[in-house]
């Protein structure tokens, strides 16, 4: 337990778990989260989800320091802030690609889940990567 609460004092030297949750779980999330779908909806490429969370990154670190006093130019806080942003952005970016391809391709796709579609089986044909039983026949003597 040791361990870990040195790894935690290095990364959030003068934060509260407390005002990380706030800002970095809750506001920095709340946005990531947000700007992620508003990225999948504008049907722009994955890699900008990268891009604007670095961005956000930078002002969930401003926002620590602005508020409450923290370090401003902490590379390791910036990382960890960002990882978490990155990871929420594009949990968000796929929950919604997921949601536009089935919904606007609906003939040409179907959900498989919150995050994944495929590709609809055309009538008669057993669906790509699915675990249908093929039909019975009958047999006459």
């Amino acid at each position: 337990m040791a361990n870990r609460k040195g790894v935690m004092d290095s990364i959030y030297a003068d934060e509260s778990l407390l005002q990380i949750a706030l800002i970095t779980g809750v506001l920095g999330g709340g946005a990531a989260f947000l700007a992620g779908r508003a990225i999948a909806q504008t049907w722009r490429p994955f890699w900008h989800v990268l891009i604007y969370m670095a961005m956000l990154g930078a002002a969930v670190r401003f926002v620590h320091f602005a508020l409450f006093d923290g370090t401003l130019l902490s590379p390791a806080s910036y990382t960890a802030d960002t990882l978490y942003l990155v990871l929420v952005g594009a949990l968000a970016w796929r929950m919604t690609r997921a949601t536009q391809m089935a919904t606007q391709y609906y003939w040409l796709y179907e959900r498989t889940g919150p995050l994944t579609w495929r590709e609809r089986a055309a009538e008669g044909e057993a669906p790509v990567g699915g675990n249908s039983v093929p039909p019975m026949t009958t047999r006459v003597p």
